[in-house]
C-alpha cells in the first residue's frame, strides 16, 4: 500500500552523539542520550527500544537486542553550525555554506542604536550572551522598573527580547520584534525571537509559552514549497511554522508543552487523509537543555515514550512515522547551549519492516523520503530511503 500520510516529530536537541568535525564547536566528546542516561542510571524507553532506539548506539538501560518494528539509523548534519534553523532547513533540502554568525561579545552598536531609534524604546538592558533565566534574575527588576527591553543572545544566532507582559502586550513585544528583524537582516542574523515574561521579581521571574520566533529569510525554495505546490497539506504544530517564515504551511497549532504537541500530533493524525503533519517537541531543549537539567530531560523522554504507542496507532497501514532531531542540547556538557551531534533516525509504519538504515550523510534524506513519497521532483539535496524501508 502507498504511503498518504507523513508524520514528521522532531525532538528539539536530542542528540545521540559528537558528529566528527563537534571539535570545531567546543563539543567533542557530546552524547546527549547516553550522557542522560548514565547519569540517571539508565533510562526505560520501551517504545523507543521496540522502534530501535538501542541499535544506532550504545544507551545504557535502552536494550540493543529487543526484536523491533520499526527501522533505525542515525544522521549527519551536512550544514555548518548546531541551530534549530540550520537542522530543519536542512531536513526540508535547504544546504547553508556558511553557518549564521554569532555575536558572543554582544550586537553592534550601530544595529542597537538603530533599533532603539526606530521602536523609540529609549534604551535597551544587556546586549550579551546569557542564559534566558539567568538574565531574567539579573534584568528583570531593573526591566520592571525602567521598561527597556532586555536584548541577549546566545551561542546561537538569535537576538533576543525579553519583556514582561504587563509592560510589553504581546502585540507591541511582536512589533519590536518585526522592526529588529528586519534590522538584523544585514547582519544575516538566523532569529529574533519574543521572549515574553511574567512574575513580580527575581525570585519567580518565568518566561510564558508566548514566545515567538522571527527568522531570516530562507534562501531558496524547499521541501514545504513543493508540497504546497502539489496542494499536499502541511499541518505544523509547534514552531515549525515560525522556523520555516510560515512558507508552505496549511494550518499552524501552536503548543505549550510536548505533552500538547503529541496529543495535537494525535488528533491531526487520526483526521489526515493525505499529507504531512511536522512537529516540533520543543522542551527538551528549551526547558532542560539550555537549563543542564538532566532529570528534567530524562522524565520529558519517558513522558514521549509513554505517549508513542498510541500515536502509533494513528498511523496506520498508509501511514509513516519519522522521528529525529535538529541538533544536540546535551545537559551535561559545559555551558548551556547547543552541541553538535549526530541526528537519531527512526522510523515506523505497520506495512514496512525493521531495517537498519545506518549513517545518512546529511538531514535531507528525510526531506527526500518524504518528497518520493508525496511524488514530488527530487529535492536538490540528500538520497531517499523509501525503497530501505519497502524492501
Amino acid at each position: 500500500m502507498a504511503i498518504n500520510r507523513v508524520l514528521l516529530l522532531v525532538l528539539d536537541g536530542v542528540g545521540i552523539g559528537a558528529l566528527p568535525d563537534a571539535s570545531s564547536y567546543g563539543d567533542t566528546g557530546s552524547h546527549t542520550l547516553r550522557h542522560i542516561a548514565e547519569k540517571m542510571g539508565g533510562l526505560k524507553l520501551p517504545t523507543l527500544e521496540k522502534l530501535g532506539l538501542g541499535k544506532i548506539d550504545t544507551l545504557p538501560g535502552v536494550s540493543s537486542t529487543t526484536e523491533t518494528v520499526g527501522s533505525y539509523g542515525k544522521q549527519l548534519e551536512a550544514s555548518p553550525g548546531k541551530d534549530t534553523s540550520t537542522g530543519h532547513w536542512e531536513m526540508a533540502g535547504i544546504h547553508l555554506k556558511e553557518p549564521f554568525p554569532t555575536f558572543m561579545k554582544g550586537f553592534p552598536e550601530e544595529l542597537i542604536n538603530a533599533f532603539i531609534q526606530e521602536t523609540g524604546v529609549g534604551k535597551i538592558l544587556g546586549n550579551k550572551a546569557a542564559s534566558g533565566t539567568d538574565i531574567l534574575k539579573e534584568l528583570g527588576e531593573e526591566h520592571v522598573k525602567t521598561e527597556y527591553p532586555i536584548v541577549y543572545t546566545s551561542a546561537d544566532s538569535v537576538f533576543q527580547i525579553a519583556c514582561h507582559e504587563n509592560i510589553f502586550p504581546l502585540e507591541e513585544l511582536y512589533h519590536i520584534c518585526k522592526i529588529a528583524r528586519r534590522l538584523c537582516n544585514k547582519y544575516a542574523i538566523g532569529r529574533v525571537i519574543a521572549r515574553p515574561f511574567v512574575g513580580d521579581s527575581a525570585l519567580d521571574f518565568k518566561r510564558t509559552p508566548n514566545r515567538k520566533d522571527f527568522v531570516y529569510e530562507l534562501p531558496e525554495p524547499m521541501l514545504l514549497d513543493f508540497l504546497k505546490e502539489k496542494q499536499v497539506p502541511v499541518i505544523s504544530i509547534g514552531k515549525i511554522s515560525d522556523i520555516f517564515n510560515h512558507q508552505g504551511i496549511s494550518a499552524s497549532l501552536k503548543t505549550k508543552s510536548n505533552l500538547e504537541g503529541l496529543l495535537t500530533s494525535i488528533t491531526e493524525m487520526e483526521k489526515l487523509k493525505h499529507g504531512l503533519v511536522f512537529t516540533n517537541l520543543i522542551d527538551f531543549d528549551q526547558l532542560y537543555g539550555h537549563r543542564n537539567d538532566i532529570s528534567g530531560f530524562a522524565q520529558a523522554l519517558v513522558e514521549l515514550d509513554q505517549k508513542l504507542p498510541e500515536l502509533m496507532k494513528t498511523i496506520g497501514p498508509d501511514g509513516l512515522l519519522l522521528i529525529t532531531s535538529d541538533h544536540g542540547n546535551d545537559p551535561t556538557h559545559p555551558g548551556t547551549d547547543h552541541t553538535r551531534e549526530y541526528a537519531p533516525l527512526l522510523a515506523y509504519s505497520p506495512a514496512f519492516k525493521s531495517k537498519n538504515l545506518g549513517t545518512r550523510k546529511t538531514f535531507s534524506d528525510l526531506g527526500q523520503t518524504i518528497a518520493e513519497i508525496f511524488n514530488l521532483a527530487p529535492l536538490k539535496h540528500g538520497t531517499s530511503f523509501l525503497k530501505e524501508l519497502s524492501s
